[in-house]
């Protein structure tokens, strides 16, 4: 079963059977994808992260399904009803859907019609009639009345048999898959607004008659109709075709047809034809409405977690302002703007509170205050939230530069989603247990500018709000994919030993929490590490979590030079080999990138490290840790432009992409309200996936096409030469696009992201866009605050 297993996912990732058996292999023995992608190249024979990632997903699902199929014909088998045939068609069973199909007539229930009936002796009855259609169903049954066996007249008789018939036919797998397949194919989901609750369900208005093909629905649409449904403002149906009453009547003759039925003017055919209508209508329809919308929304999470995961990523590996004292400013009006500066290393070194704006307005003395903590710290670099009060306290932080030009600071708007979790959470208690949790926000603004990455990890990923209805999605598979994603960012990065947190050691291949916090203790009472070999004095580290962790540790200027590189410990022979044949220390050739260029790394395998490791060794060597992530770019928002009401139709603007969905991006351009580029207008050629333009973090230039002022919605292009109005958007819920709409994230967070990499203005061309409707950024919109 595992080779069947193994080729069964090659065939899905692209691979051969032989590499996926020994990806497994690893994986069963403990190892991680990050460890396996980088260091066992020569074993899985070039496996990527994406593929290994995939390969575990599957892994997990096609076990689970094999568990389950020896349940299910232990099950039938202990029922002695396991047939040959039967036993061939379950082990071909390919998916769970069709191994349900076949378990459903022997699986455990309570005692149903059917069965009341075959104990009362009218299975006969049903079969009788079936197999002859000319006998007369009235005078046929009148031989089965019994009131001894509960069959008080011949239509209690008759209704019996038809439950029998209903039962057998609604359970029969070849049936129900056939009917799976082609209501899939045909299946249109219906909307319709709950009788009374139109005004309840205003945000939903464009749901309260709508009908749209399963098989085409885009992932977001269809999860805000399941939301919708879930809060009992519409009802959903899935009917077979755009006209139900057709598509419903060829469901019927489906059955009939399977089950040898026919209208021939006989006798018994029309009450053969209703028991075949009503199996479809009571049995076979509900059954398969809620197995395809179970589908289907396994498919929408799918992609909206993929969203998520992309976005997220992108988050993760945006560029670090890098070892600056930074100033950290988290906003507010009547509770004060909470000051925090971190020196170059991250440390907390002072906090305030101030009260710049209104009601109080202490504008002068809040910049007396700033001034001096800037001149005290050295400070380079100002890091404003991005929530309420954010652009006052950006004009505050322009004043402060020119009252301290000594100091040649920076100012940049940085995203604080999530800084209110991290504030409350466990391990900003242990960071600092005697610090208000008020002013934890600001140390954290401050610091995820300096580096993202190792900020960001510290907040449950799905805090950090740049999902697709992430609230909609089953927790358990969001939370899966996320740390999936975290863990690959953090180990292509790699981590420095001596300075990493607990929680971003966590997050290193093959290190839980518990080695994690003795590594920091171990670091706290016995000084810095001098080389990656004194991580085994860690508890509990043994010889296993060392082998998976130790290179994506760093060791910056120990003993060994080779530490504080991505060349694992036990991959040092091969440079051993190198260093030995042409006559260099290590020291020396570290950064010689034209005599390691004119290296041939087959000269330096052995039986254990291939080609593959050999290159991968040489190019760290070249750049020993490098940094896969972009150079550090800031936006500048433009000046004069702080509200909704300061936008004008025409301006172009540098922003901040925020959050990107399937049907396009949004953008923060300074005004408290994300604006949304809709798909069509990323680029002046056709976009199939907005990331192939813009990911998170981007600093772009778009133009405003619309702004509705009492809706809160901003209509912007990246094409700079659009002069007409943006499409219609897709439809949704109307959910304003405000920050801390409904309780779906914190209370004044965005969902920006830092600034990232600019990216370069699609070149423009006219555009041929129909009128702009209001739902323009209803669908826009409801997607970033369903995030």
């Amino acid at each position: 079963m595992a080779t069947q297993i193994a080729h069964v996912i090659a065939s899905e990732i692209d691979a051969r059977p032989s590499q996926v058996i020994a990806a497994i292999g690893l994986l069963d023995e403990g190892a991680t994808v990050p460890f396996i992608a980088r260091y066992r190249k020569e074993v899985t024979e070039g496996l990527d992260d994406t593929q290994l990632r995939n390969l575990e997903t599957r892994l997990i699902y096609l076990r689970e399904l094999e568990d389950r199929r020896a349940t299910v014909l232990a099950s039938i088998e202990e029922q002695g009803k396991l047939t040959d045939e039967l036993r061939a068609d379950i082990e071909a069973a390919d998916s769970k859907s069709r191994l349900e199909d076949l378990y459903l007539p022997y699986k455990p229930k309570r005692r149903t019609r059917a069965q009341i009936a075959r104990e009362a002796g009218l299975e006969p009855l049903a079969d009788g009639l079936l197999a002859d259609p000319m006998l007369l169903p009235e005078a046929f049954a009148a031989g089965f009345v019994d009131a001894d066996k509960g069959v008080a007249d011949v239509k209690a008789a008759l209704e019996g048999a038809r439950a029998i018939l209903m039962e057998r036919w609604g359970e029969d797998a070849a049936l129900v898959g056939e009917l799976r397949d082609w209501l899939s194919d045909t299946g249109v989901i219906r909307a319709r607004v709950i009788e009374g609750k139109e005004n309840e369900a205003a945000k939903y208005r464009d749901y309260f008659d709508h009908a749209e093909s399963l098989t085409k629905i885009p992932s977001h649409r269809l999860l805000a109709l399941f939301r919708a449904r879930r809060e009992e403002f519409i009802q959903l149906d899935l009917d077979p075709g755009t006209d139900a009453e057709s598509g419903h009547a060829q469901a019927e003759a489906r059955v009939a047809h399977h089950a040898g039925v026919a209208n021939r003017n006989r006798p018994a055919d029309a009450w053969l034809l209703n028991a075949c209508r009503l199996t479809w209508k009571a049995k076979l329809h509900l059954h398969l409405l809620l197995d395809l919308f179970g589908q289907a929304r396994e498919k929408a999470e799918a992609e909206a977690i993929a969203v998520f995961g992309d976005n997220l990523k992108d988050l993760l590996l945006a560029a670090p302002a890098g070892p600056k004292a930074v100033l950290g400013l988290d906003p507010g009006l009547r509770t004060g703007v909470k000051v925090a500066v971190v020196d170059a290393t991250g440390k907390l070194v002072e906090t305030d509170t101030i009260f710049p704006h209104q009601p109080r307005n202490q504008w002068d003395g809040s910049l007396h205050v700033l001034r001096a903590l800037c001149l005290r710290h050295g400070v380079q670099l100002i890091a404003i939230g991005n929530g309420t009060a954010s652009r006052e306290t950006d004009k505050l932080a322009g004043e402060l530069i020119k009252l301290a030009p000594e100091l040649k600071m920076q100012k940049l708007v940085v995203s604080e989603a999530g800084a209110s979790v991290y504030s409350a959470s466990e391990f900003a208690a242990k960071e600092f247990p005697d610090l208000d949790v008020s002013l934890r926000g600001a140390v954290s603004i401050a610091r995820r500018l300096q580096d993202p990455l190792a900020e960001l990890v510290k907040i449950e990923p799905k805090a950090i709000g740049v999902g697709q209805y992430q609230h909609d999605v089953d927790g358990y598979r969001l939370a899966r994919a996320l740390d999936a994603r975290v863990e690959d960012c953090v180990n292509a990065v790699g981590v420095d030993v001596n300075t990493a947190s607990a929680a971003l050691l966590a997050r290193v291949s093959g290190l839980s929490s518990t080695v994690a916090e003795n590594i920091v203790v171990y670091r706290d009472q016995n000084g810095a590490f001098r080389n990656r070999k004194e991580l085994k004095k860690v508890p509990r580290l043994g010889d296993k979590t060392f082998e998976q962790c130790a290179g994506f540790l760093r060791v910056a200027n120990g003993d060994q030079p080779l530490d504080g590189s991505s060349v694992h410990p036990e991959a040092y022979p091969v440079v051993q080999r190198i260093v030995q044949q042409c006559g260099r220390e290590v020291k020396q050739l570290i950064g010689d990138a034209p005599f390691l260029r004119s290296l041939q790394a087959e000269q330096y395998t052995d039986e254990k490290f291939g080609v593959p490791t050999v290159r991968d060794i040489l190019k760290e060597l070249e750049k020993p840790g490098r940094d896969p992530r972009p150079e550090f770019k800031a936006a500048r928002f433009a000046d004069g432009v702080e509200e909704l009401k300061d936008l004008k139709v025409g301006m172009v603007l540098e922003g901040v992409v925020s959050n990107v969905a399937a049907f396009g991006a949004f953008v923060d351009i300074g005004v408290h309200q994300d604006g949304l580029v809709h798909i069509s207008m990323l680029a002046d050629r056709y976009v199939k996936d907005p990331r192939e333009v813009v990911k998170a973090g981007d600093v772009i230039r778009v133009k405003v096409l619309e702004v509705d002022i009492p809706r809160k919605r901003i209509a912007l292009t990246c094409r700079l030469e659009d002069s007409a109005p943006a499409p219609q958007a897709d439809r949704g819920d109307e959910r304003g696009n405000k920050r801390g709409d409904s309780g779906r994230r914190e209370p004044s967070r965005g969902a920006r992201s830092e600034p990232r990499r600019v990216a370069p203005a699609a070149p423009a061309r006219a555009s041929s866009a129909p009128p702009v409707n209001n739902a323009l950024a209803a669908a826009f919109a409801r997607a970033k605050n369903n995030t």
